[in-house]
């Protein structure tokens, strides 16, 4: 086998090609929305197909009630609360108003009773109640809630209760509301399932979802609305048709109808124009590579984590794919140690790079072979066989 420094074009699966004979891909301008900011983001690849005022801070009403849901759920998969503890409702969650769950002071509510009144009915009272079980109070809930912010990449997010409720500096932005969205589906997918329930009863009173997509759409399964007369009417949805799942955030529209009308525009057009490509899967062999010193001639080399990738329809026979291998690889070799990286380019755009590793571990040979080898390296070994 002749050891060079290699550049491999690697051919896919779904027939990877460059061709000057294909076809341009002709994508429309994204829709226009009548509200303030708007954000639409495949949850898989994690690209951004639209957006107006990502960044602008604005306060995201009870879609602050994510966060609230995510450290809930967070702190059951962590073992720390079960979804059957009851919480005593204190005065301030009873008093509190705009959206409500009905808990009454004094009473005791289970988790999951209260989870389901926070996602479906949008309950303030039951996030506060949550808060307190949790933290001790709001204010220290928020505190969570901001670490947990950070810590997801939220930078334009500052929360200053559990609900959403109007305050000065409790701010958020599109773009952060997506990552939010996004990490409580990847997080908490058992937890998710919530945000799908239409209806939800407690205290003898049934409410609806506020979500109107779940009503109208049968790929829409969540998120979250909001709305204020600061900020007008927001919602967080997600949809998943056919193994891609998008989500979108609109904020300031005019009515409920609004949010809902202009959130099936964003992802009716990123389910129209936009695919989600799956390239690799874990675990794929993608290239193999020469090894000295080893117990073994070669070894193959692969990738940590599924690879998917979000094209415009169309264009997915236009996709390059090219590994890179170091130049020298040596044992001893430890399986899933980086040994390279492969690159997808997209009509001179590169979509993709990430690092490739070895799917296994070589040992050093004995004495004797990596002598050898040295010998071959030092004298020429970039162009000798082995």
């Amino acid at each position: 086998m002749i050891f060079l420094a290699r550049s491999v074009l690697f051919i896919l699966s779904c027939s990877i090609v460059m061709s000057s004979y294909a076809r341009p891909v002709i994508i429309p301008a994204p829709p226009q929305l009548a509200a303030t900011a708007y954000f639409l983001m495949d949850t898989n690849t994690g690209r951004v197909l639209v957006e107006k005022n990502a960044d602008m801070q604005l306060p995201p009403a009870s879609m602050t009630k994510m966060m609230t849901s995510y450290i809930v759920s967070s702190e059951i998969e962590r073992g720390s609360i079960n979804p059957d503890d009851l919480v005593t409702i204190s005065v301030k969650a009873w008093k509190k108003g705009g959206s409500k769950m009905f808990v009454r002071e004094g009473t005791q509510v289970s988790i999951k009773d209260l989870l389901r009144g926070v996602i479906i009915q949008s309950g303030n009272d039951a996030s506060i109640a949550l808060a307190e079980h949790i933290a001790g109070s709001e204010a220290a809930f928020a505190d969570i809630m901001n670490q947990q912010a950070a810590l997801l990449g939220m930078t334009n997010t500052v929360f200053k209760n559990a609900t959403g409720w109007p305050a000065d500096g409790h701010i958020s932005s599109v773009r952060d509301l997506a990552i939010l969205g996004q990490a409580l589906i990847k997080d908490f997918p058992e937890h998710y399932k919530l945000y799908s329930e239409k209806y939800f009863t407690y205290n003898g009173i049934n409410q609806p979802n506020r979500n109107k997509l779940l009503f109208t759409d049968k790929s829409v399964d969540g998120i979250k609305t909001g709305h204020t007369e600061e900020a007008g009417f927001g919602l967080t949805a997600s949809s998943e048709r056919d193994g891609m799942r998008l989500v979108s955030v609109v904020t300031g529209t005019r009515s409920e109808s609004a949010r809902a009308a202009e959130s099936q525009k964003l992802l009716s057009y990123g389910f129209r124009y936009y695919y989600t490509h799956k390239l690799y899967s874990k675990g794929d062999v993608v290239n193999t590579a020469v090894v000295w010193k080893g117990q073994q001639e070669e070894i193959n080399i692969g990738l940590t984590n599924d690879i998917y990738l979000t094209v415009p329809r169309g264009s997915e026979n236009d996709l390059q794919a090219t590994v890179h291998i170091d130049e020298v690889i040596q044992a001893p070799i430890v399986q899933g140690q980086e040994l390279g990286n492969v690159v997808v380019v997209l009509d001179e755009e590169e979509l993709l790079n990430v690092p490739v590793i070895a799917l296994a571990s070589i040992e050093e040979a004995g004495i004797f072979s990596r002598m050898l080898d040295s010998v071959q390296l030092f004298f020429g070994g970039f162009f000798s066989t082995k």
